[in-house]
């Protein structure tokens, strides 16, 4: 899409959380068939290294309760004064009804809260504060909570060695309210697709092209230490690095333009964390200075899917956003394939953090 301004929009704090349960590749690394050698290359190049992973009960809708009651406590805003609720999920609860509208009745919000799931998975913070902002600015809804994560360990094999180290659960919480008064700087975003290459990171089986059954949840071992089944998550490790390189670079070099903002006027380049290789790629091709691109939070907690962006920004920046206003430009990449990217002149947050659950 052409680059969309949005304004009288604010972002008022950012939680996320993740499950307390750490898991070191290393202790992983002999079931997984991974050589010493081979795993000191994964923590040096791609940067893996933990990852929180939620337990068998634990769901998204879980993590997703806990950072927006901890997201609503610190604003000290009452769940009666939220009018929206917007879930970014792949992995719902259940197939129907979406999590956004759980979450109304859990966290205690008013019946007249409108509430609606959107399915994206990288991308989809950007995507979520674009959809968010949008309504915010079309009137009716005031104050408004974004849930954008996932629990993807539960569709990778517990044996497939190319995909078992890389992701990590989380989600994080977005306070966002309509607020026209003047100095409240408008978002920038430019929103992109590709559907030609969805078979680059999918999941084949278990919808309604190719329902569950009991042949299609059956693993099989692909070679090279891959094990999964259709009902799986399935990645093109190679085919994403290509595409990540093809699509960033011009989007980043866009968006600058289209703000008229230089490197320098920016505070910090958040990209999805999908491993410290390919960021690192993206930002010597963007000629950037590492101090302005975080790319640690994937050793940390692994690649958070969704929610990887606000994990970066609670986990890299945490108070420090708290303190005075950060000019941003925040970028997620992945499966779709989408990409989508925005400058965000960020005010002084009243919260941002981790919670653990």
């Amino acid at each position: 899409m052409a680059n969309a301004l949005i304004g009288g929009v604010r972002i008022d704090g950012i939680i996320t959380a993740v499950p307390r349960n750490e898991v070191a590749l290393a202790g992983e690394a002999a079931g997984l068939g991974i050589p010493e050698g081979q795993l000191a290359r994964l923590k040096k190049t791609i940067g893996l290294d933990r990852r929180r992973i939620a337990p068998p009960e634990m769901t998204a809708s879980d993590l997703a309760e806990a950072a927006a009651k901890r997201l609503l406590a610190d604003c000290a805003c009452a769940p009666e004064d939220i009018d929206g609720i917007f879930m970014v999920t792949q992995t719902p609860d259940y197939l129907q009804p979406g999590n956004a509208v759980l979450l109304q009745d859990r966290l205690g919000l008013p019946k007249s809260t409108a509430a609606m799931d959107l399915n994206l998975g990288c991308s989809g913070y950007v995507y979520g504060l674009w959809t968010v902002a949008s309504l915010l600015r079309a009137g009716g809804l005031r104050r408004v909570l974004l849930l954008v994560g996932d629990t993807v360990s539960r569709i990778v094999h517990e044996k497939d060695r190319a995909l078992r180290p890389l992701f990590g659960d989380a989600v994080a919480a977005t306070l966002l309210t309509r607020d026209e008064e003047e100095g409240v700087a408008p978002m920038r975003f430019d929103l992109c697709s590709d559907g030609s290459g969805y078979k680059t990171l999918y999941q084949p089986g278990g919808a309604f092209r190719a329902p569950w059954t009991p042949e299609r949840a059956n693993p099989r071992d692909l070679g090279e230490g891959i094990i999964r089944s259709p009902c799986h998550l399935h990645m093109d490790g190679a085919a994403i690095f290509n595409f990540s390189l093809k699509v960033e670079p011009p989007a980043i070099e866009g968006m600058l333009a289209a703000s008229g903002w230089s490197v320098e006027d920016v505070d910090g380049f958040v990209f999805h964390q999908a491993n410290r290789y390919i960021l690192q790629n993206i930002r010597r091709r963007l000629k950037l200075p590492a101090a302005k691109v975080p790319d640690a939070t994937v050793e940390k907690y692994g690649n958070q899917s969704g929610a990887s962006i606000p994990g970066t920004l609670c986990d890299h920046y945490g108070t420090a956003l708290c303190e005075r206003s950060h000019r941003m430009i925040w970028s997620g990449f992945g499966v779709g394939l989408s990409w989508a990217t925005c400058a965000v002149q960020l005010p002084a947050l009243r919260a941002c953090g981790m919670v653990e659950v």
